[in-house]
């Protein structure tokens, strides 16, 4: 049985990493989809590559990594989430048996993240045994004014929080590991050092997804991407009832 991420960009996979080494090291097979396209092919190739190459250095197969190429854009999943849905799970169907489902967190920071999370709660309601599904945070603005952010920080709201234990060695390894994401440096530049911050404090940890938890604003207040993107609440609502009610 399989254990299927549902991530918006090449790059997501990097704020899970802690829980996908505990997973790889204990023979879970584990598979990677990506539902955002780019504008460029060029672009796509290479942030795929990038994935692929921190994958096989973790010792996964780099395959396991995965783009749609459903045609939903970079930061518009919410313009035609039934499609990159349909397109998903295609895909995870003809994997067999899914074991459980991991996916970026309904937090309120970016509106491609929060929708996988809806995609990966329709998924988890579809397919056979009703696989549940595991959350990760990636940033968010939650009690926080513009333009601050927290960085892999487990919302409350988001229910209790289950710790990965990390070894010094691997903390190590973790930090060193962004360098694979060479295109994005501009944006690690800055979640990063929050990033490591936050782990200082608190370490590692996800939260499981339950199903009526996307059915609920992420948190009270401005979210990050209303401030950031532009994108209202009330956009990712309908898009996310959109697939949901279907």
């Amino acid at each position: 049985m399989a254990v299927v991420h549902v991530f918006a960009h090449f790059d997501d996979e990097y704020c899970a990493l802690p829980l996908i080494r505990e997973r790889a090291r204990a023979g879970v097979d584990q598979w990677f989809f990506y539902v955002a396209d780019y504008a460029t092919a060029d672009l796509a190739a290479r942030r795929l590559g990038e994935t692929r190459a921190l994958l096989a250095h973790l010792g996964l197969d780099p395959e396991r990594a995965v783009a749609l190429d459903c045609g939903v854009m970079d930061g518009a999943l919410h313009r035609d989430l039934p499609r990159a849905h349909a397109a998903l799970a295609e895909r995870v169907a003809a994997l067999g048996p899914v074991e459980r489902l991991v996916c970026t967190a309904w937090e309120g920071g970016h509106p491609d993240h929060d929708l996988c999370a809806a995609v990966a709660v329709r998924l988890g309601r579809d397919l056979a045994g009703a696989p549940g599904v595991d959350q990760i945070s990636l940033y968010h603005g939650r009690n926080l004014p513009s333009p601050w952010f927290a960085a892999c920080d487990p919302i409350p709201e988001n229910g209790s929080v289950q710790a990965v234990a990390v070894t010094w060695r691997d903390w190590l390894g973790y930090a060193a590991a962004v360098r694979f994401h060479r295109s994005q440096w501009k944006t690690w530049a800055g979640l990063w050092p929050a990033m490591f911050a936050g782990f200082a404090r608190r370490g590692f940890a996800y939260q499981t997804l339950a199903p009526e938890r996307v059915r609920a604003r992420p948190h009270p207040g401005p979210l990050l991407y209303e401030r950031r993107f532009g994108v209202t609440y009330a956009t990712v609502r309908a898009a996310a009832d959109q697939l949901l009610d279907c």
